[in-house]
């Protein structure tokens, strides 16, 4: 079992390996927020000093390796760049045997000290000036003084308590011996940390999309009666003879189940015509419901395989970098899966569905959460208007009749409708570029295709009569 510090008489020889005194500090960096790295300059040659300030592992060794630095400087180490950069270490040693390094700093004719404390319970760096007011602190501990104008007095010696160096495995220095211990120590200790922060991440996320899966079935078995309302709407059309406007029930036999009597709940302030209507309504929107549900669970089923592939990929080889990614990607999706409000108009063309934006946020809003880099964008050419959306189906061409449907929404919902014609250019999502600077929404196709249509009303009426929506422009 490795020791969590070193003793007073391994730093004593990691400080004469070091031989700090004469060194120039050329720059200092925070590559964590519980180490500081000092970049070297002595007799030709350039070195670097690790000091690590963890409670487990409080050290002070060379480092070869070179760490990766935040883009902005942490706050100690901006510190340390204002005071002791560009200065001269003029001693380096520890305080008798407390297990406390005294290196003094001579810069522009000042002296500062830095008091390298390597205990695992309280280890800390505490700048102060020669006189012993204390400049900062790597971990400023009011409580004990350890703040901007307290003060800093090192520990009494006492008695030395006989310490061995230990045998380390590995060639070179003892410095050198020490940077690869610990390395692999720590290496190890945060493997382990990110695979369990890895497995609980996506274990959150795979029961979150099984919670989201279960309920959208939940709500699948309701449309398991959606052809009941066309059964209802053709039991009014059959009888329209038989109710007046007004009725609130119409009592007939059931030919599709048996002759069985029934009873259908009309608005008595619709006509006998618009109440089969209503229920023809309620079969076309609890379809289009449906058919959302479905793609919504074939969408998170995909999603979740996904994520059971990444688990068992990380069990079999846990890669930091790749522990770390897929913790934080997992993190970033904890928000509750569901179904959003659906911007826009909905409309079905044989097996694909089409989604129409009105307007530039309903437009933009599609681009952004609805569509993906298969699905197709229709456009009125020169005409300001709606952006059309053709959902891809997976291993189908996109038909003639959906492209011409699709054409004469485009030019319907755009200001050329009146022309009665327009030219419509199309491509796919992925082909789409947005426009840096312009109105939100603006996009720039490429790759795009031109298809000149005549408006046909007959085609818009049966697109609208399938339509999610109320089918008119806002």
């Amino acid at each position: 079992m490795i020791a969590p510090s070193l003793n007073w008489r391994e730093i004593d020889l990691v400080l004469s390996e070091l031989s700090l005194p004469g060194s120039l500090i050329q720059d200092v960096h925070q590559p964590a927020h519980d180490r500081i790295v000092l970049d070297l300059f002595r007799a030709g040659a350039r070195f670097s000093v690790l000091v690590a300030l963890s409670s487990r592992f409080p050290r002070l060794h060379i480092l070869t390796e070179k760490l990766p630095n935040p883009k902005k400087p942490l706050r100690f180490a901006s510190f340390l760049r204002a005071h002791i950069r560009g200065g001269r270490i003029e001693s380096a040693e520890q305080v008798g045997s407390e297990r406390i390094v005294r290196i003094a700093v001579e810069k522009a004719g000042e002296q500062k000290l830095l008091w390298v404390r390597l205990w695992a319970s309280a280890a800390n760096i505490v700048v102060t000036g020669a006189d012993g007011a204390i400049l900062d602190a790597f971990y400023r501990r009011p409580k004990k003084g350890e703040i901007s104008g307290g003060h800093f007095s090192p520990p009494a010696p006492v008695q030395k308590k006989e310490y061995a160096v230990r045998e380390l495995p590995g060639p070179g220095t003892f410095n050198e011996k020490l940077e690869v211990l610990f390395r692999g120590i720590e290496t190890h200790g945060d493997i382990e940390r990110l695979a369990a922060q890895a497995e609980a991440e996506l274990e959150i996320s795979e029961n979150k999309i099984l919670s989201s899966i279960e309920t959208l079935r939940a709500r699948l078995a309701e449309y398991a009666n959606i052809e009941r309302y066309r059964e209802l709407g053709d039991l009014v059309t059959s009888s329209l003879h038989a109710v007046a406007k007004g009725d609130r029930w119409l009592r007939v036999e059931d030919f599709f189940h048996g002759n069985a009597p029934v009873a259908i709940e009309l608005s008595p302030e619709l006509t006998p015509a618009q109440n089969a209507e209503k229920y023809y309504e309620r079969h076309r929107k609890a379809r289009l419901g449906k058919s959302r549900v479905e793609e919504e669970i074939a969408h998170l089923e995909a999603l979740l395989k996904k994520i059971r592939a990444q688990r068992a990929s990380l069990a079999e080889n846990p890669d930091p970098a790749s522990l770390a990614k897929a913790a934080k990607k997992a993190a970033q999706a904890r928000a509750p899966l569901h179904i959003a409000h659906q911007p826009g108009l909905v409309f079905s063309s044989s097996a694909f569905r089409i989604l129409v934006g009105r307007t530039a946020s309903e437009n933009d809003e599609l681009l952004r959460t609805k569509v993906r880099g298969n699905d197709w964008w229709f456009h009125a050419r020169d005409w300001p208007g709606a952006y059309v959306f053709v959902k891809a189906q997976a291993g189908k061409s996109l038909p003639l009749e959906t492209m011409l449907d699709a054409a004469n929404l485009a030019v319907h919902f755009s200001r050329g409708k009146s022309s009665g014609q327009g030219d419509v250019y199309y491509t796919q999502v992925k082909y789409l570029r947005r426009a840096k600077g312009a109105k939100k929404g603006t996009v720039l196709p490429t790759q795009e295709k031109n298809l000149h249509i005549r408006l046909e009303p007959a085609r818009i009426e049966r697109l609208k009569e399938g339509a999610a929506g109320d089918g008119e422009e806002a």
